[in-house]
């Protein structure tokens, strides 16, 4: 076990979600999910070895699916309000595992405790959602051309759904579907991202736990693990009618297409580059606020970090001067310290995009303002640790249309009035998650409006980062469409079907065709 492992408790952490853990940071038989290769987790904190699993193989995912299948059968016919029940459950087990869960987020995946608590809490949110939404799954009722006929909608259960998760929520987003999907009647196959698979087997155990207090069959939530190839066979898989993946624009159109061709459905929740407009009548306070916990929180990697600030000329220098002086106080660190605000890339492979961008702006003409780069030394053994970064570009620079997962911010200037700025914040190809800073209600109301923003989210006097529950998550163009959590996302887990019930004693056809029987 690494200093750091055991300064802050992790390995009782792991213990408490029932993950079997040694000194040597190596798992045995209860954290394996098949018979395929061994993947190896380790912390971006300290490097160390966390655990070692069994990864699924083909058959064992052949064993999983007809699991899920079976159980379907059973969990579609428990009344939608028991299912709250099961899920209020789970929420309230959620609450008793928060610290050690989110011990483990931050651990794993290299996001601060605070944030990974926050993460946790967000599981919590989401079930006591779906828990009064459990009694709310409403259809409609229309008016019948024919006399003595009733129409209405009603919706069912999908079947099974494929859940394929980031490594930034490593937990979250799984929770998003899962409480929902569980309301409506579906079942869970759910495959974490290989860069953080403990955080998997940490909530299958939590949920496999509530389904057996419930003589439920734990088939209604199941884990499979390992890398692309498994999101392969449920992308590919037309026993699984729905497969919400969350990741890269390139990854999204791969899934995409698999599913696609067998005329599935597909809920995507892909790249973001995630702007804010300042305007001249902007609180700057308040915008050093949210663009900086943007930019840098959970090390840039959020698929709503901010990566441009839109600036007007009138007001560019004092806050570009006001950011470079917050970032220069941003403590870098071990995310499990709460003194540090910053903590880690998931992985070395994280870094090379990262170094690679600060050369590019450059390279396109852009100047650095906060210098970037990897740290060195004591604490930052991993070679995980970089220094947020800050660069002037201009919006048709390559690089700032790409979205580059890491604390880089590229500062934007522009003239005139707002359209000006809109057209900056529009122009690239993702659409997840927008801001304007302005005490101007016409400017506020214009970005909000249909000649405003084109993102998913749009935000007044807050930043792009983050999201309430109760709202419907997700975003437009290439960032997928999708909507995830709140408001009516719950309908995507369902088939809609219209009934037509004829309550007389004629049959009347269409267009007044007649049989003489």
């Amino acid at each position: 076990m690494s200093n750091i492992a055991a300064e802050f408790g992790i390995g009782d952490a792991l213990n408490a979600l029932g993950i079997k853990y040694n000194n040597k940071g190596s798992s045995t038989g209860s954290n394996n999910f098949g018979s395929g290769h061994t993947l190896a987790s380790h912390s971006p904190v300290d490097g160390a070895l966390i655990a070692k699993m069994d990864t699924t193989s083909k058959e064992d995912y052949e064993k999983v699916v007809s699991t899920a299948t079976s159980a379907f059968k059973t969990w579609r016919t428990v009344p939608a309000p028991q299912r709250g029940e099961v899920v209020r459950q789970f929420g309230n087990k959620l609450r008793e595992l928060k610290n050690p869960l989110g011990k483990l987020v931050s651990y794993e995946m290299g996001k601060s405790y605070q944030e990974g608590l926050g993460e946790v809490q967000e599981m919590i949110d989401i079930c006591d959602f779906a828990v009064g939404l459990s009694r709310q799954l409403h259809g409609l009722t229309m008016h019948s051309e024919r006399p003595g006929h009733r129409m209405y909608e009603q919706y069912h259960p999908l079947g099974v759904v494929g859940i394929i998760s980031a490594f930034n929520f490593p937990v979250a987003v799984w929770a998003w579907n899962t409480a929902l999907a569980w309301v409506c009647g579906d079942v869970c196959i759910w495959k974490p991202s290989e860069k953080t698979p403990l955080c998997g087997v940490a909530c299958q155990n939590i949920a496999a736990g509530v389904l057996r207090d419930n003589d439920l069959p734990e088939g209604i939530s199941c884990l499979v693990t390992g890398d692309y190839k498994v999101g392969e066979y449920m992308s590919q898989d037309s026993r699984i009618p729905l497969i919400s993946a969350t990741g890269s624009i390139r990854m999204g159109k791969i899934v995409a297409q698999a599913v696609a061709a067998r005329l599935g459905k597909s809920l995507l929740e892909l790249g973001g580059n995630n702007a804010i407009i300042v305007t001249p009548d902007a609180d700057i306070k308040m915008t050093v606020i949210g663009a900086v916990f943007g930019a840098v929180g959970t090390c840039g990697q959020r698929c709503t970090s901010t990566r441009r600030l839109i600036i007007h000329e009138s007001i560019y220098g004092k806050v570009k001067n006001a950011i470079v002086e917050a970032y220069n106080q941003l403590r870098i660190g071990n995310p499990l310290d709460e003194n540090n605000h910053v903590g880690p890339l998931i992985d070395q492979d994280a870094v090379k995009p990262y170094l690679k961008a600060l050369k590019q702006v450059v390279a396109e003409g852009g100047k650095i303002v906060v210098e970037g780069g990897v740290l060195e030394g004591t604490g930052y053994e991993s070679g995980c640790y970089v220094k947020p970064a800050m660069a002037e570009a201009e919006a048709n620079y390559e690089i700032v249309q790409q979205e580059t997962f890491a604390p880089i911010l590229y500062l934007l200037k522009y003239s005139g009035d707002l359209e000006n700025a809109l057209t900056i914040q529009n122009g690239v190809v993702q659409g997840l998650s927008s801001a304007i800073m302005t005490n101007n209600l016409r400017e506020a109301e214009h970005f909000l409006s249909v000649r405003g923003s084109d993102c998913g989210i749009a935000n007044v006097n807050i930043g792009t980062s983050g999201a309430e529950i109760g709202g419907a998550f997700g975003g437009e163009k290439e960032t997928g469409g999708g909507r995830e959590s709140g408001s009516d996302a719950w309908k995507i887990y369902m088939r809609r079907q219209t009934n037509t019930i004829n309550y007389t004693t004629e049959l009347p056809l269409a267009q007044g065709i007649k049989f003489n029987l």
